[in-house]
């Protein structure tokens, strides 16, 4: 079981985690031994999660999203299997605590009428300079 907050728990069922060889370093030892994991944790199922946080998650999780609504994670950073599985789930619950923040609402600011004068004012006189610029009269 995974505490995000104070709302929010997962439970071990939700959770499904596989192990598999890792690249890297680790000589022999990463040929012989599955240390990766690869967790998947059924979001768009989970009961726990509210809809909103659901949806803010599918938009923070991008690629690692499923078309089933799921959230793989593959970490195999640490030669241990046990440590490479602990970080996985620091991930994911750091993911959702994201997730359960709500962005702040945007307010439209507008151009001063001060800024718009200064600005064609400043177009006028760049305009002015241009159009000294020109043919000169042979006479």
């Amino acid at each position: 079981m995974i505490n995000v907050n104070d709302q929010i728990t997962i439970e071990d069922w939700e959770i499904t985690e596989q192990f598999v060889r890792a690249g890297g370093p680790g000589g022999q030892n990463v040929n012989k031994v599955a240390t990766a994991v690869e967790l998947r944790f059924e979001a768009a199922r989970s009961p726990n999660l509210p809809d909103p946080v659901k949806a803010r998650l599918k938009r923070l999780a991008g690629r690692r999203w499923t078309k089933d609504g799921a959230i793989v994670l593959q970490v195999s950073e640490e030669r241990s299997q046990a440590r490479n599985r602990d970080l996985a789930r620091e991930r994911l619950a750091d993911l959702i605590r994201k997730a359960c923040e709500r962005p702040k609402r945007r307010v439209p600011t507008r151009v001063s009428l001060n800024q718009k004068r200064k600005r064609v004012d400043a177009k006028k006189k760049r305009g002015a300079v241009k159009a000294l610029r020109g043919g000169v009269d042979p006479e």
